[in-house]
């Protein structure tokens, strides 16, 4: 049986273990969200940083990249245990049918594994919830931790989720926030006026088919 896991945060950029393929795709009736905390890696339990999860929404779609491991039991055993280990906040699966380009009727993969997070602050310590534009951009914009700050983590979704073809609305909008209040432009160059919110590009939907066969089982985890 082959080892699949589907990356929409961190691993699209940043996968951490040894693969064998990657493919681009999306899961259905998901959106992501910047609404989990994480207090190990990219923030500190007293300043937590704002990271991917996601969110059920009937109709979204959600792009990023499915990696494979091939090898044996073995193999994907240490990239599970690696896997688990760097996922530790999210505290619920959920198996979905995962897309790839250009073929949204037919599913590629079936019995896909979600990693994402309980939505309910009481139950889940590591969920923030939602909050304002404003207030998310200056939590990502200062927080910061042993693996690095919250914000380069967001400005390598963006720069991740655009070269692979599928930028998305929300981490656009909330990258030129977080900028806004650095005082500065993607480049890095300082804002010479205040920019105001304008409207993000639409989510890129389609791009040209790639084959993949058929398989029975995948993984799909994120930070």
């Amino acid at each position: 049986m082959l080892f699949w896991v589907f990356g929409y945060g961190s691993l699209v950029w940043n996968p951490g273990f040894e693969y064998d393929e990657k493919v681009i795709g999306f899961i259905k009736d998901y959106r992501r969200v910047f609404d989990l905390a994480c207090i190990d890696h990219r923030g500190t339990p007293e300043s937590p940083a704002r990271t991917c999860t996601l969110e059920n929404v009937e109709g979204a779609i959600c792009w990023g990249a499915a990696y494979c491991v091939r090898g044996g039991p073995e193999r994907e055993r240490l990239a599970m245990e690696y896997l688990e280990r760097r996922e530790c906040e999210y505290d619920k699966k959920t198996r979905v049918d995962f897309y790839k380009e250009g073929e949204p009727s037919e599913p590629a993969l079936t019995g896909v594994i979600v990693f994402t997070s309980t939505p309910d602050k009481v139950s889940n310590k590591y969920y923030l919830g939602p909050a304002p534009l404003e207030e998310m951009a200056r939590q990502i914009a200062t927080a910061h931790g042993p693996c690095g700050n919250n914000r380069d983590y967001l400005f390598s979704l963006e720069r991740a989720m655009f070269a692979i073809g599928h930028e998305d609305d929300t981490v656009i909008e909330l990258a030129k926030e977080v900028r806004r209040v650095l005082g500065t432009k993607g480049n890095g160059i300082p804002v010479e006026k205040k920019i105001s919110g304008s409207s993000p590009a639409a989510l890129k939907s389609h791009m040209p088919a790639l084959q993949l066969r058929s398989l029975q089982e995948a993984v799909v985890m994120d930070s």
